[in-house]
């Protein structure tokens, strides 16, 4: 039971560490003067090495079977729509509008699987939202209208990778995070040939950062942690990325969040701290409630 309770918190650790890093994508994506899909497809090509070369360090084998397959397409689809959103609106919209994968987990779960949210979840989700939108109150602009629907669009994919995962084993998750790479890589190929994006010390730096640091080994710890870190659990501590993301901002461009931007922290984090103490106590008394 201690056990138990050890790897979920570690688990929860590992999310947090995987959301830090995935912050730093709306930076290393400006950054680089490519249309979209080259970006996409290049990060995964990098991002696929690393998580075929932890597959073979763990002796995992790949599996392909419906589950890796579906969530392999629903995480390439996120990929793709990111970083398209990225560069179609601002980064601060791209990933608040990812972050709806918590509210779509929900309605997805009670719409095809008949399942009743429970009302912390609910209302966790609703305070979560809120917090984000304060903190990007200043920031989300009634333009950029296709950017914004590829936003939301990434995070019903988004929600549907998380959902797909459910109950699986670290080989099934590890096989759709390369499926994934491998399927975006892939499609944007025609892309890559076609633009001819421009390989400088820079861009070369950057990609690498992209496929290393913020796509591969944040979904290598992701894949780790979803054995005892559930999909609502993974997607509102994800919700930490737009928090940071602001930060690095602060620190490499001089830009200071916002009134809203301090108030919307205090709420998400305070939101996603109650719900996860929450929890653990829920856990804890169900234990003692069986071993009496």
């Amino acid at each position: 039971m201690q056990d138990t309770t050890v790897q979920r918190r570690r688990a929860i650790f590992g999310v947090l560490l995987c959301a830090a890093m995935w912050s730093t994508g709306g930076i290393f994506i400006k950054l680089l003067d490519w249309g979209p899909m080259p970006i996409a497809g290049l990060r995964s090509l990098i991002a696929g090495l690393v998580v075929v070369a932890y597959m073979l360090i763990r002796r995992m084998p790949y599996t392909l079977n419906r589950r890796s397959a579906l969530s392999g397409l629903a995480l390439c689809a996120t990929f793709t729509l990111f970083v398209a959103a990225n560069k179609l609106t601002t980064a601060a919209n791209a990933i608040v509008l990812q972050f709806t994968s918590p509210v779509f987990i929900v309605v997805f779960s009670a719409l095809f699987r008949g399942k009743r949210a429970a009302k912390a979840d609910i209302i966790t989700v609703a305070v979560t939202l809120v917090g984000i939108s304060l903190f990007f109150f200043d920031q989300l602009e009634a333009g950029h209208m296709l950017g914004n629907v590829l936003g939301v669009c990434a995070g019903m994919s988004f929600a549907c990778y998380y959902m797909s995962l459910e109950g699986t084993d670290e080989g099934v998750r590890m096989s759709s995070i390369a499926n994934a790479n491998a399927l975006t890589a892939l499609i944007s190929l025609p892309f890559i040939i076609a633009e001819g994006p421009e390989f400088n010390l820079t861009s070369a730096a950057v990609i690498t950062a992209l496929g290393t640091l913020q796509l591969g080994i944040p979904y290598v710890l992701l894949a780790r942690a979803s054995e005892y870190c559930p999909p609502l659990a993974c997607s509102l501590l994800g919700a930490i990325e737009p928090l940071l993301n602001p930060v690095w901002v602060l620190i490499f461009d001089g830009e200071r969040p916002g009134v809203f931007a301090l108030c919307g922290g205090a709420v998400v984090i305070g939101a996603i701290s109650l719900w996860c103490v929450y929890n653990d106590r829920k856990e804890k008394a169900k234990i003692a409630d069986g071993a009496a």
